[in-house]
């Protein structure tokens, strides 16, 4: 329920506009406490905490959202962005933008995520070419692809554990 759009909450019957926003302040603060225990940390060694906080983030998601986890040479979190929203079963990226962002930010590692509204995380064609080319693009500038994590609705995919992602 803490995670339904505004407009939905409010259909409710008997809830209004005050417990809608208690509601998203709820959420709010929640997203923020799960991202404040990833956030300077080495996300590899904390990866019950990351998938948990992308569970949180983007499961109920109701169209596709693609982001990038920018990390530094000791695999700690410079960011989380928002890359691209799309539509219910697709969002454009373009790995040019993403290896952009990362010399921006002097990132040396990266994680790819998005959601899949449907609930499946399973991979389609066109995520396994995109993922594939985000990651030539950022080897040659050096910048290494960890992983790639499809969240469903309480489900995720790692690419890496998988075997869609070649090691090194």
């Amino acid at each position: 329920m803490i995670a339904a759009p505004v407009p939905d909450l409010l259909s409710v019957e008997g809830i209004g506009e005050a417990a809608v926003a208690a509601l998203k302040s709820v959420q709010a603060a929640a997203l923020r406490l799960m991202r404040a225990e990833v956030i300077d940390q080495p996300v590899l060694n904390n990866w019950d905490r990351l998938l948990a906080y992308l569970g949180a983030e983007l499961s109920r998601e109701r169209v596709e959202q693609f982001r990038v986890l920018f990390l530094d040479n000791r695999n700690r979190l410079l960011a989380d962005e928002a890359q691209q929203r799309g539509t219910v079963n697709h969002t454009p990226v373009y790995p040019r933008e993403v290896a952009k962002r990362a010399l921006e930010l002097h990132a040396t590692a990266l994680i790819l995520v998005h959601n899949h509204p449907s609930g499946d995380p399973t991979p389609s064609r066109d995520d396994i070419a995109m993922t594939e080319q985000i990651r030539a693009a950022a080897a040659a500038l050096s910048i290494v692809l960890h992983d790639h994590i499809i969240v469903g609705n309480g489900r995720w995919l790692s690419f890496r554990k998988e075997g869609l992602l070649p090691s090194g």
